[in-house]
Protein backbone atom coordinates (compact mmCIF):
# COMPACT_ATOMS: atom_id res chain seq x y z
CA UNK A 1 0.00 0.00 0.00
CA UNK A 2 1.49 3.32 -0.78
CA UNK A 3 0.41 5.75 2.06
CA UNK A 4 0.58 9.48 1.68
CA UNK A 5 1.36 10.93 4.85
CA UNK A 6 0.32 14.41 4.86
CA UNK A 7 -3.03 15.97 3.37
CA UNK A 8 -5.55 18.05 4.42
CA UNK A 9 -9.15 18.41 3.85
CA UNK A 10 -11.41 21.53 4.56
CA UNK A 11 -14.28 23.81 3.87
CA UNK A 12 -13.19 27.26 3.19
CA UNK A 13 -14.54 29.89 4.76
CA UNK A 14 -12.76 33.62 5.20
CA UNK A 15 -12.24 33.78 8.97
CA UNK A 16 -11.01 30.43 9.85
CA UNK A 17 -8.29 30.05 6.85
CA UNK A 18 -7.44 33.64 6.93
CA UNK A 19 -3.90 32.24 6.23
CA UNK A 20 -4.66 31.92 2.82
CA UNK A 21 -3.92 35.13 1.14
CA UNK A 22 -3.85 36.32 -2.28
CA UNK A 23 -0.84 34.39 -3.43
CA UNK A 24 -2.78 31.47 -2.75
CA UNK A 25 -6.20 32.57 -3.79
CA UNK A 26 -6.60 29.04 -5.95
CA UNK A 27 -6.87 27.44 -2.09
CA UNK A 28 -10.06 29.37 -1.18
CA UNK A 29 -12.30 26.65 -1.94
CA UNK A 30 -13.84 23.74 -0.58
CA UNK A 31 -10.86 20.46 -0.23
CA UNK A 32 -12.93 16.90 0.68
CA UNK A 33 -11.92 13.14 0.13
CA UNK A 34 -13.48 13.16 -3.13
CA UNK A 35 -11.01 15.03 -4.74
CA UNK A 36 -8.13 14.25 -3.06
CA UNK A 37 -9.08 10.43 -4.33
CA UNK A 38 -8.67 11.37 -7.85
CA UNK A 39 -5.23 12.86 -7.45
CA UNK A 40 -3.87 9.94 -5.45
CA UNK A 41 -5.26 7.25 -7.79
CA UNK A 42 -3.86 9.14 -10.66
CA UNK A 43 -0.26 9.07 -9.10
CA UNK A 44 -0.63 5.75 -7.60
CA UNK A 45 -1.15 6.26 -4.35
CA UNK A 46 -3.62 4.56 -2.12
CA UNK A 47 -4.33 5.28 1.29
CA UNK A 48 -3.63 9.41 3.19
CA UNK A 49 -3.23 10.37 6.84
CA UNK A 50 -5.33 13.49 6.72
CA UNK A 51 -3.50 16.41 9.22
CA UNK A 52 -5.32 19.20 11.03
CA UNK A 53 -5.20 22.73 9.54
CA UNK A 54 -7.35 24.46 12.49
CA UNK A 55 -6.59 24.23 15.78
CA UNK A 56 -9.72 23.38 17.44
CA UNK A 57 -11.05 19.70 18.56
CA UNK A 58 -14.45 20.08 16.30
CA UNK A 59 -12.16 19.51 12.85
CA UNK A 60 -10.43 16.58 14.54
CA UNK A 61 -14.21 15.40 15.48
CA UNK A 62 -15.17 16.46 11.45
CA UNK A 63 -11.85 14.59 10.33
CA UNK A 64 -12.37 11.23 11.90
CA UNK A 65 -16.13 11.57 10.76
CA UNK A 66 -14.23 11.38 7.16
CA UNK A 67 -12.51 8.76 8.32
CA UNK A 68 -15.12 6.71 8.77
CA UNK A 69 -16.90 7.08 5.80
CA UNK A 70 -13.65 6.94 3.64
CA UNK A 71 -11.41 3.99 4.04
CA UNK A 72 -8.36 5.51 2.34
CA UNK A 73 -8.63 8.01 4.90
CA UNK A 74 -6.07 5.65 7.22
CA UNK A 75 -5.86 7.82 10.29
CA UNK A 76 -5.91 11.64 11.48
CA UNK A 77 -3.78 13.84 13.18
CA UNK A 78 -5.94 16.25 14.51
CA UNK A 79 -5.49 18.97 17.33
CA UNK A 80 -5.68 19.24 20.98
CA UNK A 81 -5.26 22.10 23.53
CA UNK A 82 -2.01 20.55 24.71
CA UNK A 83 -1.08 23.21 27.06
CA UNK A 84 -4.80 22.50 29.20
CA UNK A 85 -4.71 20.67 32.25
CA UNK A 86 -7.16 18.29 30.66
CA UNK A 87 -5.36 16.70 27.95
CA UNK A 88 -6.30 13.28 28.91
CA UNK A 89 -9.75 13.95 28.88
CA UNK A 90 -9.86 15.75 25.96
CA UNK A 91 -8.02 12.15 24.45
CA UNK A 92 -10.83 10.43 25.76
CA UNK A 93 -12.95 12.68 24.21
CA UNK A 94 -12.06 11.84 20.79
CA UNK A 95 -11.06 9.09 21.16
CA UNK A 96 -11.20 7.12 17.98
CA UNK A 97 -9.56 3.62 16.04
CA UNK A 98 -8.12 6.17 13.46
CA UNK A 99 -6.79 9.36 15.75
CA UNK A 100 -2.80 8.31 15.25
CA UNK A 101 -1.25 11.77 16.21
CA UNK A 102 -1.61 15.08 17.22
CA UNK A 103 -0.05 18.35 16.40
CA UNK A 104 0.05 22.31 17.12
CA UNK A 105 0.91 24.54 14.47
CA UNK A 106 4.18 25.91 16.32
CA UNK A 107 5.51 27.64 13.52
CA UNK A 108 3.22 30.60 14.00
CA UNK A 109 4.28 30.30 17.73
CA UNK A 110 7.36 32.23 19.46
CA UNK A 111 10.72 30.54 18.42
CA UNK A 112 10.37 29.64 22.18
CA UNK A 113 7.52 27.74 22.31
CA UNK A 114 8.47 24.80 22.50
CA UNK A 115 10.04 25.39 25.45
CA UNK A 116 6.51 25.85 27.37
CA UNK A 117 6.24 23.14 30.26
CA UNK A 118 2.93 22.87 29.78
CA UNK A 119 3.45 22.14 26.55
CA UNK A 120 5.89 19.06 26.85
CA UNK A 121 3.86 18.12 29.43
CA UNK A 122 0.80 17.53 27.15
CA UNK A 123 3.19 15.68 24.86
CA UNK A 124 4.18 13.56 27.03
CA UNK A 125 0.35 12.76 28.27
CA UNK A 126 -0.41 11.93 23.87
CA UNK A 127 2.93 9.73 24.17
CA UNK A 128 1.08 7.58 26.93
CA UNK A 129 -2.02 7.54 25.31
CA UNK A 130 -0.45 5.61 22.83
CA UNK A 131 -0.37 8.93 20.15
CA UNK A 132 1.96 10.45 18.09
CA UNK A 133 3.34 13.89 17.86
CA UNK A 134 3.38 15.91 14.36
CA UNK A 135 6.61 18.98 14.85
CA UNK A 136 5.59 21.66 12.74
CA UNK A 137 8.32 24.66 12.38
CA UNK A 138 10.32 26.83 10.93
CA UNK A 139 14.14 25.87 10.12
CA UNK A 140 14.76 28.83 12.41
CA UNK A 141 13.14 26.88 15.14
CA UNK A 142 15.10 23.79 14.85
CA UNK A 143 17.49 24.29 17.56
CA UNK A 144 14.19 24.62 19.83
CA UNK A 145 13.02 21.33 18.08
CA UNK A 146 16.05 19.46 19.27
CA UNK A 147 15.69 20.57 22.89
CA UNK A 148 12.49 19.97 22.92
CA UNK A 149 12.71 16.50 21.52
CA UNK A 150 15.64 15.37 24.07
CA UNK A 151 13.02 16.49 27.12
CA UNK A 152 10.80 13.99 25.58
CA UNK A 153 12.31 10.62 24.85
CA UNK A 154 9.55 8.44 25.05
CA UNK A 155 7.53 10.32 22.85
CA UNK A 156 7.13 9.58 18.94
CA UNK A 157 7.92 12.51 16.78
CA UNK A 158 7.71 13.07 13.15
CA UNK A 159 9.31 16.54 11.65
CA UNK A 160 6.69 18.06 8.96
CA UNK A 161 8.32 18.97 5.89
CA UNK A 162 11.52 18.27 6.90
CA UNK A 163 11.69 21.22 8.94
CA UNK A 164 10.63 23.95 6.46
CA UNK A 165 13.82 24.78 4.95
CA UNK A 166 14.41 28.38 3.14
CA UNK A 167 15.41 26.12 0.30
CA UNK A 168 14.17 29.69 -1.44
CA UNK A 169 16.75 31.60 -0.33
CA UNK A 170 19.41 28.44 -0.59
CA UNK A 171 19.22 27.93 3.53
CA UNK A 172 20.75 24.41 3.15
CA UNK A 173 23.76 24.39 5.42
CA UNK A 174 22.91 25.63 8.43
CA UNK A 175 19.23 23.30 8.19
CA UNK A 176 21.17 20.48 7.14
CA UNK A 177 23.69 20.62 10.53
CA UNK A 178 20.02 21.06 12.66
CA UNK A 179 18.61 18.63 10.89
CA UNK A 180 21.44 15.80 11.49
CA UNK A 181 21.16 16.62 15.19
CA UNK A 182 17.48 15.84 15.46
CA UNK A 183 18.01 12.74 13.40
CA UNK A 184 20.25 11.47 15.36
CA UNK A 185 17.36 10.97 18.19
CA UNK A 186 15.87 7.71 17.40
CA UNK A 187 12.58 8.78 18.22
CA UNK A 188 12.13 11.24 15.35
CA UNK A 189 10.95 10.88 11.97
CA UNK A 190 10.70 12.75 9.13
CA UNK A 191 8.12 13.92 6.37
CA UNK A 192 9.24 14.01 2.82
CA UNK A 193 7.23 17.07 2.39
CA UNK A 194 6.46 20.79 1.98
CA UNK A 195 8.99 21.10 -0.15
CA UNK A 196 7.68 22.43 -3.39
CA UNK A 197 6.15 25.58 -1.54
CA UNK A 198 9.52 26.46 0.51
CA UNK A 199 11.30 26.44 -3.20
CA UNK A 200 10.26 29.55 -5.61
CA UNK A 201 6.94 28.78 -7.26
CA UNK A 202 6.86 27.76 -10.58
CA UNK A 203 11.05 28.23 -10.91
CA UNK A 204 12.01 24.90 -8.82
CA UNK A 205 13.69 22.30 -10.15
CA UNK A 206 13.83 18.36 -9.20
CA UNK A 207 17.47 18.91 -9.12
CA UNK A 208 17.51 21.94 -6.97
CA UNK A 209 14.79 19.51 -4.37
CA UNK A 210 16.65 16.55 -4.56
CA UNK A 211 19.07 17.91 -2.44
CA UNK A 212 16.77 17.89 0.61
CA UNK A 213 15.75 14.96 -0.01
CA UNK A 214 18.92 13.00 0.20
CA UNK A 215 20.35 14.98 3.62
CA UNK A 216 17.54 13.47 4.87
CA UNK A 217 18.19 10.10 3.43
CA UNK A 218 21.52 10.43 4.83
CA UNK A 219 20.14 12.02 8.25
CA UNK A 220 17.47 9.41 8.97
CA UNK A 221 17.64 6.54 6.66
CA UNK A 222 15.14 5.22 4.44
CA UNK A 223 13.63 3.98 7.79
CA UNK A 224 12.19 6.83 9.60
CA UNK A 225 11.21 8.74 6.28
CA UNK A 226 7.60 8.59 4.45
CA UNK A 227 6.27 10.59 1.75
CA UNK A 228 3.99 13.61 2.64
CA UNK A 229 2.45 15.81 -0.83
CA UNK A 230 0.79 18.17 1.69
CA UNK A 231 -2.21 18.41 -0.40
CA UNK A 232 -3.42 20.71 -1.33
CA UNK A 233 -1.18 23.31 -0.77
CA UNK A 234 1.57 21.74 -2.46
CA UNK A 235 -0.59 22.76 -5.50
CA UNK A 236 0.41 26.69 -5.16
CA UNK A 237 3.24 25.57 -6.45
CA UNK A 238 3.36 21.84 -8.22
CA UNK A 239 0.84 19.45 -9.34
CA UNK A 240 0.29 15.87 -7.09
CA UNK A 241 1.82 13.90 -9.11
CA UNK A 242 5.02 16.00 -9.54
CA UNK A 243 5.09 16.26 -5.79
CA UNK A 244 5.18 12.58 -5.82
CA UNK A 245 7.41 12.58 -8.63
CA UNK A 246 10.22 14.54 -6.76
CA UNK A 247 10.33 12.12 -4.38
CA UNK A 248 10.14 8.60 -6.35
CA UNK A 249 12.58 10.48 -8.54
CA UNK A 250 15.55 11.10 -5.67
CA UNK A 251 15.24 7.35 -4.68
CA UNK A 252 14.79 5.13 -7.74
CA UNK A 253 18.27 3.29 -6.97
CA UNK A 254 17.57 2.55 -3.62
CA UNK A 255 16.63 -0.39 -2.91
CA UNK A 256 13.04 -1.66 -3.05
CA UNK A 257 12.89 -2.05 0.71
CA UNK A 258 13.99 1.59 0.80
CA UNK A 259 11.88 3.00 -1.53
CA UNK A 260 9.12 0.94 -0.12
CA UNK A 261 9.71 2.43 3.55
CA UNK A 262 9.48 5.36 1.81
CA UNK A 263 6.44 5.07 0.23
CA UNK A 264 3.80 3.81 3.04
CA UNK A 265 6.32 1.48 5.47
CA UNK A 266 7.50 3.56 7.83
CA UNK A 267 4.50 5.39 7.82
CA UNK A 268 2.34 2.26 8.54
CA UNK A 269 4.89 1.75 11.51
CA UNK A 270 4.89 4.80 13.21
CA UNK A 271 1.59 5.17 13.04
CA UNK A 272 0.59 1.29 13.91
CA UNK A 273 -1.84 1.18 11.35
CA UNK A 274 -3.33 -1.73 10.36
Amino acid sequence: MRLDSHVHFWRYNDAEYAWIDETMAALRRDFMPDDALAVMQSAGMDACVAVQVRQTVEETRWMLQLADRYPFIAGVVGWLDLRSADVAAQIESVAHPKLVGVRHIVQAEADDFLFNEPFRRGVECVARHGLAYDILIYARQMPAAISFARAVPEARLVLDHLGKPDIRHGGFDGWRRDLDRLAALPHVYGKLSGLVTEAEWGRWTNEDLRRYVNAALDAFGADRLMIGSDWPVCTVAAKYDQVIEIVGGAIDERSRSEQDSIFGGTARRFWRLT
